[in-house]
């Protein structure tokens, strides 16, 4: 059996696409840090696989470096930037900014520095709704996953992952991890609420705040109210998005 190759990702942000083609749909993105499993390379394209969640795509071969060493990579312990946007000090002094969520675990891989606030543990719930407050008026875009473009299950998987709690990268994968509240009264702040179409496929999900409000990637990340029903936009004045379920993941 041949030996698997590890790469890391050595940009701010790089685009993961559904097919080998720059106009391919971008489906993910990678952060500074992130670290992939190299399924294939062909021409200028990578074929990978995420180590954090799994997931498969494509990207340009120029926007990752391989670990030659696999004994060198750090899988057990996880540190991630917490500051919006800060820098990181390249091997030839160059400052290349970083985003929220970028994993600094193996960053001595590529003799980087990096001085800003970090996260390295696990935390809880405060936690939780204190980083979602972070990405407030973050606008929406399909596959991100950073302040400057995000999407709903982008923005849970991000907020959980900083704070030390692994999700799934699609709402239709989060739903079917934790345990599954029956009322509304039961959740606390930090749990997710899931939604769903009306063919009762999970199409949405977002975190719950206190007093029946909740902060999700519809638009922009905002904060609206939540019912029974669903989701009450407050500014339209409508419910824009119907409660399928709730789940505590921790």
């Amino acid at each position: 059996m041949s030996k698997r190759k590890i790469g890391i990702c050595i940009l701010s942000i790089v685009p993961v696409r559904a097919t080998n083609c720059d106009k391919s749909e971008m489906i993910t993105q990678l952060l500074y840090g992130d670290l992939i499993e190299i399924v294939e390379i062909k021409d200028s394209w990578v074929n990978i696989k995420t180590i954090y969640d799994g997931y498969y795509g494509f990207i340009d071969k120029k926007q990752y470096k391989e670990i030659k060493d696999e004994s060198l990579v750090n899988f057990d312990s996880s540190i991630y930037a917490t500051d919006l946007v800060q820098f990181i000090k390249t091997e030839k002094h160059h400052l290349q900014s970083i985003l929220i969520g970028s994993d600094l675990t193996n960053i001595n891989i590529l003799k980087h520095e990096y001085e800003g606030e970090i996260s390295d543990s696990v935390n809880n719930k405060n936690s939780i709704v204190n980083t979602a407050l972070l990405y407030l008026d973050s606008p929406y875009l399909w596959g991100g996953k950073t302040p400057f473009g995000i999407d709903c299950s982008g923005f849970t998987q991000m907020v959980y992952k900083i704070n030390g709690h692994k999700l799934l990268r699609d709402a239709k994968d989060q739903a079917k991890q934790g345990e599954t509240l029956s009322f509304i009264d039961e959740c606390e702040p930090g749990d997710l609420a899931f939604f769903h179409n009306s063919s009762d496929e999970i199409v949405h999900v977002g975190i719950i705040l206190k007093d029946n409000y909740i902060i999700h990637a519809s638009g922009k990340v905002k904060i609206d109210r939540l019912d029974q029903t669903g989701i009450y936009d407050n500014e339209r004045n409508i419910h824009t998005h119907n409660l399928r379920f709730i789940k505590k993941i921790f």
